[in-house]
């Protein structure tokens, strides 16, 4: 069911067994390692402040292909994993204990510097017990930010006054170009996951630098960042780069990222792999989100609101020029797509409902969360844009995860390098030209196991569109057949209505496609759905 550039998802793989989410995963990080041991380091051990220390730290002199040396040198060498022990003090710590943990003023580095950002080194606690090293670089020189106990409170928890070198989890970034003070915008923290905001949103989305065999049977691996170092900002220029040294237990990797902070915020992302073994499942440009339900998908939902979820559907502008959209369910089984395609031109998980009618929740306030793009600098040749989609019981897992999966294994002993940019945005940068999907639709049908589907489409050429002259739509489904189609235009609000029934037979599964054509060509974007019981 599958073929090149045509946008049609493979069918489902069924692994025995199904993967917890992006935040179930977290809460076993702190039992997860990654590290790894430079060519003077002794093999079987993690290499210690010192070590790296010796190899990028204090003092030296950096240039941004060290941090790529280090990675390669780590390949070279056996995986070993990294201590995650913390004192009794701070070990098996909840949620809100570790949240009372709370970085002072003198914490922040580049605070009284007038330099446009400012940096806030995140504590080790609760799951995220993996050690990191900040580093930052000025003038050209390599400078350790050290922990100090002294820089953090601690709320209501007991902690001795002498804790020991413990590094850090992470950090946030604040840009003091929207307000004069700072406001954060990122957030990195957490395997090899990060965040960001454009102006005026809040979290959401999830970025991943690394995915590796996400919903295989055999698990999935979960790459950390080790190290970190940020080249100290010139005033006035707006971009922050950040070099980030990845490891696990297949491959060490060296990032660049680049943030550019504003309306729509912008990073760049560089990354060099160096696999230790053959790689059959990397996920480039990962992003991990959430469905809990929707007007297409209200499975178990008995709640107030009407719609809760980060992202609304997988957006792609494929290699042939054409955009798809594909909305986002809660299936009640483990739900892999594939997408076929040569050289996209980018994908994203879109957040299109910007209406607070949309949703009614006062607290979590979905619509202003982030939709994020990708769009890949240079050629990717031959892939699949994957989409997984896992059931949830629970608002709070995130259950979706979208990325580039290239064509083949990466080979041990190779280097691969690739580069793509991200859009946290309130909307992409590059829209189609096309009436787009502004809403779907899922109920009972007339009878049987039909199921009845009403798909909005909207846009400025729907101005006027009459149903038989201007516009037709044009619906297929593979099993099963499409029946009652009908299409209902509304030109004051530049809206076409499509409804049919999906007459499943007694097939448990259905690719249906839908698009609007007008005098040959479409009309619209290309609306992908799969049904399942």
């Amino acid at each position: 069911m599958s073929s090149a550039f045509s946008g049609r998802p493979v069918a489902p793989r069924r692994p025995a067994v199904l993967k917890p989410t992006r935040r179930e995963a977290l809460a076993l990080l702190g039992g997860a390692t990654a590290s790894g041991a430079f060519p003077a380091f002794a093999q079987g051990q993690a290499p210690t402040l010192a070590q790296i220390q010796s190899a990028l730290g204090e003092g030296q002199r950096f240039e941004p292909e060290a941090v790529t040396e280090l990675a390669r040198s780590l390949a070279r060498r056996p995986y070993a994993a990294v201590p995650t022990d913390l004192p009794e003090a701070l070990s098996n710590l909840n949620y809100e204990q570790y949240i009372g943990i709370r970085a002072l003023p003198g914490a922040q580095i580049w605070a009284s510097e007038a330099r446009g950002f400012v940096v806030e080194p995140l504590h080790r606690g609760f799951v995220f017990s993996a050690p990191v090293l900040l580093f930052t670089v000025e003038d050209g020189s390599v400078r350790r930010v050290a922990y100090e106990r002294t820089r953090f409170e601690f709320g209501r928890l007991n902690v001795p006054a002498t804790l020991g070198e413990l590094g850090f989890s992470g950090f946030r970034l604040f840009t003091t170009g929207w307000t004069g003070q700072p406001v954060e915008f990122a957030l990195v923290q957490g395997a090899s996951f990060f965040r960001a905001l454009a102006r005026g949103q809040t979290y959401g989305v999830v970025a991943r630098a690394l995915t590796l065999r996400p919903a295989e049977p055999r698990g999935e691996e979960f790459p950390f960042f080790r190290a970190f170092w940020l080249e100290r900002p010139n005033p006035g220029t707006n971009a922050l780069i950040v070099h980030g040294l990845i490891d696990s237990e297949s491959v060490a990797g060296a990032v660049r990222m680049t943030f550019r902070p504003g309306d729509m915020t912008i990073v760049d992302v560089e990354t060099t792999l160096f696999p230790r073994g053959n790689l059959e499942h990397v996920g480039l440009g990962g992003i991990g989100s959430s469905y809990f339900f929707g007007p297409n998908d209200r499975r178990g939902a008995d709640d107030v609101r009407p719609a809760v979820h980060k992202s609304k559907g997988l957006q792609m502008l494929n290699g042939s020029g054409e955009w798809l959209w594909r909305p986002l369910r809660n299936p009640q089984t483990l739900q892999i797509s594939a997408f076929v395609d040569r050289n996209p031109r980018g994908f994203g998980l879109l957040q299109r409902d910007r209406d607070y009618a949309a949703f009614q929740d006062d607290a979590q306030r979905w619509e202003r969360q982030p939709s994020l793009w990708i769009e890949p600098l240079g050629e990717w040749s031959e892939g699949t844009v994957q989409l997984i989609e896992i059931p949830s019981e629970s608002e709070i897992n995130d259950n979706i995860l979208a990325y580039w999966r290239p064509r083949g294994a990466m080979a041990a002993g190779s280097e691969v390098a690739f580069s793509y940019r991200q859009f946290w945005c309130w909307h992409p940068p590059e829209r189609p030209e096309l009436a787009t999907v502004a809403a779907t639709r899922v109920g009972r049908g007339s009878g049987g196991r039909r199921r009845r589907f009403l798909v909005d489409f909207s846009g400025d050429m729907l101005n006027g569109a009459s149903p038989t002259a201007d516009v037709r739509a044009i619906a297929t489904a593979a099993p099963g057949t499409i029946q009652a189609l009908r299409t209902w235009p509304y030109p004051d609000r530049k809206t076409l209505r499509v409804a049919f029934e999906l007459d499943p037979g007694n097939e448990n599964a259905s690719e249906m496609r839908l698009l609007l054509e007008s005098a040959g060509k479409p009309a619209s974007e290309t609306w992908l759905y799969r049904w399942t019981p």
